[in-house]
């Protein structure tokens, strides 16, 4: 999401006085609440504040936004986009509300319609950040590189280093995160606690070399994507000839990872199967010629194609045939597409099987094996609420992954991990049948996704805990945080 302040998170924001009257003291110090609470981390208690104010001020813009964004942070999407919309319906020539709506609808995978509310906020403020920073994102997926970087230059001249807050009693850890403005990051935030690490955000692409840094123990490096962000990797090369601080995830590494890179590279380990991958042009696409352009690259249907950037199985698409050809380019997006070949994945039951492991601080922790008769399998989407015979099988592989696996895709495993280089990073992988690693890919991008609340995942709590466990101790490690702190840290 972009990464400029909101304006109306401070009590001198004009649209912070300007719909209430100013003698109403009870409003006045339920804001002033509201934000204490948020700064103190009280999520719930300043979510019942706001909801107060609003039942006292239905159209308070503070109260509005506040609470939008503490449903949007806690994944409340839908809430928050009903909040959202309601502040736009009410406020209409408030830019900000704008953003807000948009920056939710991008979430949805609404890329349009975040678009137009981005370019009505400009239109009744032309200098507004926050929108010129949301078209900087959203624009790269429909296409519109060069655009995309105007806007981006606009939103953040001079504002290249975005501080947050720090909550903890002590003294801090200071860490600069450095990101991308065109997505593709590492939700490496999770793991950096505001009660421990003071992070400012360094969106790198913009990153002016002039601009002095500030003091910090850390560098965290959460551009992920090397397909997507080539020229935040660039930025953060740049930035780091000017520190000497540890670095998580050396852009260097990053970069080598993109997917047709990273398909060569590791095709050559033993062990190791790796779909054949390129990037072609739309225009080629396209073209009649297009068979034949594929046949010239080894490629036969069904083939996959994929739009770079998008980590989700969103713009993602098994093409059977030439005929299917048209109907599939016209669902994805982008000006350039990864060709990728098809790796049949199924078992004599039928079923795929996806497993995920995790690379961190040069250890391998099993993360998910992921059950379901579809060709693209993610955890969320895959067959296992329903399918205890599933959840056996991934509960099987988190206890004794070796013996799942076996001794071949394990040394492939190692040899992947060697070769990728990353402090944290993933591997996502079926088995053949003679139990060679089929990858699909393998990057730092992957996400470490917390189970559900329901007592059929508790078997996987303990796995999931070990592999975050792991992440927080590596951010202690590489900071190099004292003894004590560091089981904190951990503890978080």
């Amino acid at each position: 999401m972009p990464l400029i302040d909101n304006p109306m998170q401070n009590s001198s924001s004009p649209g912070f006085t300007r719909l209430r009257p100013v003698s109403d003291r009870r409003i006045e110090l339920l804001a002033k609440k509201g934000i204490l609470l948020e700064n103190l981390g009280r999520r719930d208690e300043a979510l019942e504040t706001w909801l107060t104010l609003l039942a006292l001020d239905p159209a308070s813009l503070p109260a509005i936004n506040h609470l939008g964004a503490l449903l949007a942070a806690a994944g409340e999407n839908s809430q928050a986009r009903q909040v959202f919309q309601n502040a736009v319906e009410m406020h209409p020539a408030d830019p900000m509300t704008r953003v807000n709506l948009a920056n939710i609808l991008i979430k949805q995978g609404e890329e349009a319609a975040a678009r137009a509310h981005l370019e009505h906020a400009l239109a009744l403020d032309p200098n507004f950040r926050p929108a010129h920073a949301g078209l900087a994102f959203i624009l790269p997926r429909l296409g519109e590189t060069a655009l995309a970087a105007h806007h981006g230059r606009i939103a953040f001249r001079s504002q290249t280093l975005v501080g947050s807050r720090f909550r903890g009693s002590g003294q801090p850890v200071h860490v600069l995160e450095l990101i991308s403005t065109r997505g593709g990051n590492v939700r490496l935030q999770n793991f950096l606690s505001d009660r421990i690490f003071q992070r400012t955000l360094i969106p790198a692409e913009f990153y002016d070399p002039s601009t002095p840094l500030p003091p910090h123990q850390l560098v965290v490096n959460a551009i992920g994507d090397a397909d997507l962000c080539q020229s935040a990797l660039a930025g953060a090369l740049q930035l780091l000839e000017h520190t000497t601080a540890p670095v998580i995830n050396h852009p260097a590494a990053v970069r080598a990872t993109g997917r047709e890179a990273i398909a060569m590279r590791l095709a050559q380990i033993s062990g190791v199967v790796a779909a054949r991958t390129i990037t072609v042009a739309r225009a080629q696409l396209v073209s009649p010629a297009a068979p034949a352009l594929f046949a010239e690259n080894g490629f036969t249907f069904p083939l996959l194609l994929r739009s770079p950037g998008f980590h989700g199985g969103e713009h993602f698409l098994r093409v059977a045939s030439a005929a299917a050809l048209p109907t599939a380019l016209n669902q994805l997006p982008g000006s350039e597409l990864l060709v990728i070949q098809h790796l049949d994945a199924s078992s004599l039951d039928g079923r795929c099987r996806k497993y995920r492991v995790m690379t961190i601080g040069g250890q391998l922790y099993p993360l998910h094996c992921a059950v379901s008769h579809d060709w693209k399998i993610h955890f969320f989407s895959a067959e296992m609420a329903d399918h205890p015979e599933h959840r056996a099988e991934d509960a099987a592989f988190l206890a004794d992954m070796p013996t799942v696996l076996g001794p071949r895709a394990i040394a492939a495993l190692h040899s992947i991990q060697t070769a990728l280089a990353l402090d944290y990073g993933g591997i996502d992988f079926a088995l053949s049948s003679q139990g060679d690693v089929l990858l699909f890919e393998a990057n730092a991008t992957m996400v470490i996704l917390p189970p559900g609340p329901e007592a059929l995942w508790d078997y996987r709590r303990p796995a999931v805990e070990r592999v975050c466990r792991a992440v927080h101790a590596l951010l202690a490690q590489k900071a190099g945080v004292a003894k004590a702190d560091a089981a904190a840290v951990t503890a978080e």
